[in-house]
């Protein structure tokens, strides 16, 4: 019995005596964006990938010249309406209310004292409503 004892008294004291060690906690990051190896950059494009839920329809690559010419022409349309909006808005002849329609939609504004409230109604009805300060727009 008193070598049991014997046996655990240093057994606890050899235990004790060599104390515990503790290692340093390194944290490695694993995006190639953010420092990490850039070998990982293949596999997280595949896993995001495989987790994107919104797919192009690829509708936009089977276009004709002529369709694709048709979206220029549209797309320059609505710039040039969206500079004369902006002007009436802004420019240095500003209205304190307008309304501009087209397509269907419609663009209006009103000045009060303190902001310009810019109303966009769609066809169905709903509504957009930008609050500009005045004070930011220089006008006023």
């Amino acid at each position: 019995m008193r070598v049991g004892w014997l046996a655990c008294a240093v057994c606890a004291a050899v235990a004790y005596a060599s104390g515990t060690s503790a290692q340093q906690l390194v944290y490695t990051p694993i995006n190639p964006a953010f420092g990490g190896n850039p070998f990982n950059s293949t596999q997280l494009e595949a896993d995001a990938n495989a987790q994107n839920r919104h797919r192009a329809t690829g509708a936009s690559q089977n276009l004709t010249q002529a369709q694709l010419f048709a979206q220029q022409l549209q797309s320059q349309l609505l710039a040039n309406l969206a500079n004369q909006v902006s002007q009436a808005i802004f420019g240095p002849n500003a209205a304190t209310q307008g309304t501009f329609s087209f397509g269907g939609e419609s663009v209006t504004f009103v000045r009060g004292l303190t902001e310009i409230t810019v109303t966009i109604t769609d066809p169905t009805g709903a509504q957009t409503v930008i609050k500009l300060p005045t004070t930011a727009t220089g006008a006023g």
